[in-house]
């Protein structure tokens, strides 16, 4: 059965995959500058992350989502097993969004200019002001129920287990005073484990939990240490056994 599915990723779900890719790029930029990033710069990438779970027949389960409101800002946070937490997050945690992720990506063909004319907000980390300045446009971007989705770990697991988690994203939800709510992703690492150079996905079970919110209890450093510390603890519960406790990750 490894060979024929290899043989159909490789065949069908590939090609289909990778035009999928450019059209929802191409889309995206397109509708970002003609009409409402809110519309153009969300649904044709949720569209996109779908298929890219489905094609590849990979089973998705997603639990949590009746614990949301869809009036309220949020700040999501979630461990980064692997490139298929994107897809899983994109696709199925069924609210408007933007993500904060590595100023790297914005070099990325076709898709560093689709994220940027969607409004996603690229991390940098040059100094004092640059982070200022992300801060600014995340709060910029945290109003009439859009959240954020942040990766807190900063980099993809090597392991499958998760590693610390940094204090921006809890710091800037404290700022703003929003609820985070953590995400547990299982599965991610066991399609598409971490090494180097070209390979096959594993036909593996994917699952997105959506925890409780955390909604702020006070303001400034307790706050953000309690926040994160009960974020990292509930995201760890929800993994699967064998990807229980703490590996630290050398990328971080």
């Amino acid at each position: 059965m490894t060979i024929i599915y290899r043989i159909y990723l490789l065949i069908i779900a590939l090609p289909l995959l990778l035009l999928a890719t450019a059209l929802t790029a191409i889309v995206t930029i397109i509708g970002c500058s003609i009409g409402s990033a809110a519309i153009w710069g969300y649904y044709p990438a949720m569209v996109w992350s779908r298929l890219m779970c489905y094609v590849p027949l990979l089973p998705v389960h997603v639990g949590g989502l009746d614990r949301l409101d869809p009036r309220q800002s949020y700040v999501f946070v979630a461990n980064h097993q692997g490139p298929y937490d994107i897809f899983l997050v994109y696709g199925f945690i069924g609210r408007n969004f933007k993500w904060m992720m590595k100023k790297s990506l914005r070099r990325l063909p076709l898709i560093g200019k689709a994220c940027a004319s969607a409004g996603h907000i690229f991390v940098d980390k040059s100094g004092p002001k640059a982070i200022q300045h992300t801060y600014e446009s995340a709060r910029r971007s945290l109003q009439g129920g859009v959240s954020l989705v942040v990766f807190p770990e900063g980099a993809r697991s090597f392991t499958g287990h998760m590693g610390r988690f940094r204090r921006g994203a809890f710091q800037l939800a404290d700022e703003l005073q929003l609820p985070v709510v953590p995400v547990t992703i299982d599965g991610s690492f066991d399609v598409l484990p971490r090494q180097k150079g070209f390979y096959f996905p594993t036909w593996h079970p994917l699952r997105l939990v959506v925890h409780e919110p955390i909604f702020p209890c006070g303001k400034g450093s307790d706050n953000v240490n309690a926040t994160l510390n009960e974020s990292f603890d509930t995201i760890m519960a929800g993994l699967s056994e064998c990807y229980q406790g703490f590996v630290d990750n050398p990328d971080q």
